[in-house]
This record gives structure tokens, C-alpha cells and sequence, in this order.
């Protein structure tokens, strides 16, 4: 298990940043399992000193994340989950990507909801960063939102404002997202001005892609039924490729991610003519 020092003075700087950002159960286990991506294991002791919170707590929180089948408790501790079988790796990372990352994906929620203008209609994809946009809606009181998300069409009815339209479709158990002939049957009924599409894998040379063939179509069918396409993807999305493809980067008018996104990336972007938009956290 991978082991960190400290000095008392950079313990209690450390402890004092987190408690002012981890104020939140899930902002702190968000942390853990990003930890876990990184290093394959945690220390109970190293994250109470970390976060300002009692061992107790840690505990906890690796107790529910086990429940979500998102790591593997061990004696003092946790490891990164690994020995699953392929859907049981689906479900989980679906629900790591809810909260791996997620101040990132709030902020960027927000900012792309910064684009809309009442009287659009809006077409939200499944990804998780896609559903911060529907968080962010609140200021509007005019807007059609089409999504093949269940998640995101529960969050848009929450306005009881909006004209809300899921697409129909087989839906995927593990991302409670519709997809397939009759989802991509539906999308062709509509005309959106912009589509905000969340991605799991992207790079400048290979374009956006996913781990779900039936879910890259169907985002395929999104893209050409949009005025224009808004990426949203926090920056451990980038340099990565996946099963299936999606689209190359072209087909894309904005891309909206947080600040760590590489210069040399930002670059190659606005030389394909992409607006870039970062934000901080």
C-alpha cells in the first residue's frame, strides 16, 4: 500500500485547504476515489489527516463507496477495484464518473449553461457533466429539453417550467440512458440549437469516443441534429480513446472543460477553428 509523509507544517496547511474544500461528504469522497485512480490504494489514517475528519468518517466513507461496489476494503484501508466482470466494470464506472471529479464537473456545468438562451431548444446527452447543465438552468423560463437521459429528464421536470421530451429507446441499466434504432428513430423528429454532448474519452487525433457502441451511435445521430455542438468533459477525459468512435473533433463548435487541460491541446483546438473554454475550480 503506497505510503505518504508529511511534515507538521504541511499537514496542517494540507488539513485546513481540504476542510475548506471537502465540506461535503460526497466533495470528500469524490477526493478518495480520485486518490484511488491515481495511487490503487488509501490509507484511513493518511485521509484523516488529509480531510480534517475523524478515522471514523473515513471509514464511512469507504464503507458506502464498497456498498457502490466502487472499491475493495482492505485492513487499514482500500484498493482500487479491479477483478469484475465486464458489466459489473460498466455500472461502476458510471458511478465513479458521478463522482470522480465532480467540483470540475459542476463548474463546467454551470459555465455551459452560460450559452443558452431562453426560447432554445436543448438536446443533453447521458454523460454525467452533460447532466450539470440541467442543474443550471435555473435563471431560464423558456426552454424544450430533449435528452435520452432519465437522470437529466428527472432534473429538468424539477423546474415544472420547461417542455421536456425523453427520447424513447433500450434503456442501458447502467447509465439510465436510452439508446438503439428507436432513440435514433426519435432524434430525427427534431431540430435543436445545441447539443450538449459528455464524453468519455477524447483526443485532437482521434476524436470523441466511447466504451458503448449503441450509446456512440446514437450520439452520432445527436450531432446532426444540432446547430451546434457544445463538448463538456472535465480534463481526465483527454488524450484517451475508447471502443467506439463518435465523431472527430471537428464536428464539435465549443469545448467546454477545466483549467488543466494542456496549452499544446488549446492550441491544436483553436487551429481546427474550436472555441475553448476552460474554467477553475
Amino acid at each position: 500500500m503506497t505510503k505518504r509523509h508529511f511534515t507538521a507544517q504541511s499537514v496542517e496547511s494540507k488539513n485546513q485547504t481540504n476542510m475548506d474544500v471537502y465540506d461535503s461528504a460526497q466533495g470528500r469522497r469524490s477526493a478518495i476515489l480520485q486518490r484511488l485512480h491515481e495511487d490503487s490504494s488509501v490509507n484511513v489514517t493518511e485521509l484523516s489527516r488529509e480531510f480534517g475528519v475523524s478515522e471514523v468518517t473515513i471509514r464511512k466513507d469507504l464503507r458506502i463507496l464498497r456498498e457502490r461496489k466502487l472499491l475493495i476494503r482492505v485492513h487499514g484501508g482500500a484498493i482500487k477495484r479491479s477483478n469484475v466482470t465486464s458489466g459489473e466494470e460498466e455500472d461502476r464506472n458510471f458511478n465513479f464518473k458521478r463522482l470522480v471529479n465532480s467540483r470540475e464537473k459542476e463548474a463546467i456545468g454551470r459555465a455551459a449553461a452560460a450559452h443558452i438562451r431562453n426560447g432554445d431548444t436543448i438536446l443533453v446527452d447521458s454523460g454525467t457533466t452533460a447532466l450539470e447543465v440541467v442543474k443550471n438552468l435555473h435563471k431560464f423560463n423558456d426552454l424544450t429539453i430533449i435528452t435520452n437521459s432519465v437522470n437529466a429528464m428527472i432534473e429538468a421536470l424539477k423546474y415544472k417550467r420547461f417542455k421536456v421530451i425523453l427520447l424513447g429507446g433500450a434503456v442501458r441499466e447502467s447509465s439510465y440512458s436510452t439508446v438503439g434504432p428507436l432513440a435514433e428513430s426519435n432524434l430525427k423528429l427534431f431540430y435543436c440549437d445545441k447539443l450538449f454532448l459528455g464524453v468519455d474519452s477524447f483526443s485532437v487525433e482521434d476524436g470523441l469516443s466511447t466504451p458503448s457502441v449503441e450509446e456512440a451511435s446514437t450520439n452520432q445521430v445527436m450531432i446532426s441534429r444540432a446547430r451546434e455542438v457544445i463538448a463538456v468533459f472535465d480534463s481526465s477525459k483527454l488524450n484517451k480513446r475508447a471502443l467506439a468512435f463518435i465523431a472527430t473533433p471537428e464536428k464539435i463548435g465549443t469545448v467546454i472543460t477545466d483549467n488543466r487541460l494542456p496549452v499544446g491541446v488549446r492550441n491544436q483546438l483553436k487551429a481546427l477553428k474550436i472555441n475553448v473554454e476552460t474554467v477553475s475550480v
